[in-house]
């Protein structure tokens, strides 16, 4: 990887990527596109995980499966791929697929951001809504990453219980769907999709910063369905494995903000 500034024009979306160094981590890149930043990388360190909206995904997969043990990941919406290096760094070995919409984007990626060559990831262009019959071939899935949701830009074929419904008959018994919303006050599509998640989804959760459940912040918040019981120790090791503060909210604690 070039310590200089890397850019393409995106023609899908009619915009720029950028990938540069990262001026405060040394060994890592930030992927930007319209010069928002989209993502971070740590090739150095895949398992630093620097956004703390990622960091509490990664915690999740951490509890999906023992230690080192590996999983079977989709991710849709591929970025950067921080959370599909994070999973071979510290689960190699692990079958993944990733589903981008943008062919320009992940050739950039790639091309800017090498994986490790050991890394198994197959690669699916497409929309991740009508492409989940093409990639369910790899599955069952421990976990599904869905990381395109931002405010009213999410995407609405994606953005409701049909979308949910396809994404749960993919999961392994003990899988889970991850999904990162970002929204701002008043938190219209966090709610609307932790109600679309809470009528497919025999549990649903969110893990943020305490003041995002008040509504009256932007942020993230990271939204997680599983079907079946619950797991053992979830409630109590996901907020202790931060970044702090993190707060679990589920069942009834969500009702206020689901509706």
């Amino acid at each position: 990887m070039s310590e200089q500034r890397a850019t393409r024009f995106l023609r899908g979306i009619g915009a720029h990527a950028s990938v540069e160094p990262d001026e405060i981590v040394a060994g890592a890149y930030i992927l930007s596109i319209a010069g928002a930043e989209q993502s971070h990388v740590d090739l150095a360190h895949p398992e630093h995980v620097f956004y703390a909206y990622l960091r509490r995904m990664a915690n999740v997969v951490d509890l999906i499966a023992p230690h080192g043990e590996p999983i079977r990941a989709l991710h849709l919406g591929a970025g950067a791929l921080t959370l599909a290096r994070y999973i071979e760094s510290t689960r190699p070995g692990s079958p993944q697929t990733a589903v981008e919409l943008e062919r320009e984007l992940l050739d950039f990626v790639l091309e800017q951001l090498p994986l490790p060559p050991s890394t198994d990831l197959y690669a699916h262009l497409g929309d991740a809504r009508w492409e989940l019959p093409a990639v369910s071939a790899r599955g069952p899935f421990d976990v599904i990453v869905l990381d395109i949701f931002y405010g009213p830009d999410a995407p609405q074929h994606i953005a409701h219980r049909d979308f949910y419904a396809e994404a749960s008959a993919l999961l392994s018994p003990h899988g889970a769907v991850l999904v990162n919303i970002g929204d701002d006050p008043p938190l219209t599509l966090v709610r609307s999709q932790l109600t679309a998640m809470r009528s497919v989804f025999d549990h649903v959760a969110a893990l943020a910063e305490p003041d995002m459940f008040t509504g009256r912040f932007p942020g993230n918040v990271v939204a997680m369905g599983v079907q079946g019981s619950w797991p053992d120790g979830w409630t109590s090791a996901l907020p202790a494995a931060g970044p702090h503060p993190t707060q679990l909210r589920c069942g009834v604690e969500l009702d206020r903000l689901a509706g």
